[in-house]
């Protein structure tokens, strides 16, 4: 099985995809960690915050270790902002049978009660070097984008408005 978690900035992806590695046992690919490692060697002129660029160079990457994944029977978790939101697109019936997603999204109200909160908890699994670009108006635009967008194309979501209590079953 696959599972994708994708979700704006700051929405605690990392964080669900460790809680799913502890309790299933499955591993995990930060498509972050490609990203640099693909940036610091070399082997592309995009930079960290090229988002749109980076999504159309990594996502063709991640999809095939997806269908090598499944075509192997292995389990894996993916987890980032770079999982377009036509993703299905990519994938056969066969393949789609095998893959779950999930959208993370902090509602509007969610964000103004807690923004302390969000940026606090930044660095719950992986140390972010320089947050400073994060600010309230930030979160809120990148959140209702990926509301619109997952509405626009049908993708699962979860919508974090009360407590934050994410979780994941398969």
């Amino acid at each position: 099985m696959i599972v994708l978690i994708t979700g704006a900035s700051h929405t605690g992806k990392t964080v669900l995809a460790q809680k799913l590695l502890e309790r299933y046992r499955f591993p995990y690919l930060s498509i972050d960690h490609l990203k640099m490692g693909l940036i610091r060697s070399g082997n592309t002129n995009l930079t960290p915050s090229g988002d749109a660029a980076l999504t159309d160079y990594l996502w063709p990457i991640v999809r095939e270790m997806i269908k090598t994944a499944i075509e192997n029977a292995q389990n894996l978790i993916v987890e980032g902002v770079y999982i377009p939101f036509d993703w299905r697109n990519d994938f056969d019936d066969a393949y789609l049978k095998e893959i779950r997603y999930k959208c993370l999204i902090l509602s509007e109200s969610y964000i103004h009660h807690h923004f302390n909160q969000i940026k606090a908890y930044a660095c719950a699994v992986e140390k972010r070097l320089d947050d400073s670009w994060c600010t309230k108006e930030s979160v809120l635009a990148e959140n209702k984008y990926y509301f619109e967008m997952c509405r626009k194309y049908g993708c699962d979501y979860t919508l974090i408005d009360g407590c934050y209590a994410v979780d994941f079953e398969l």
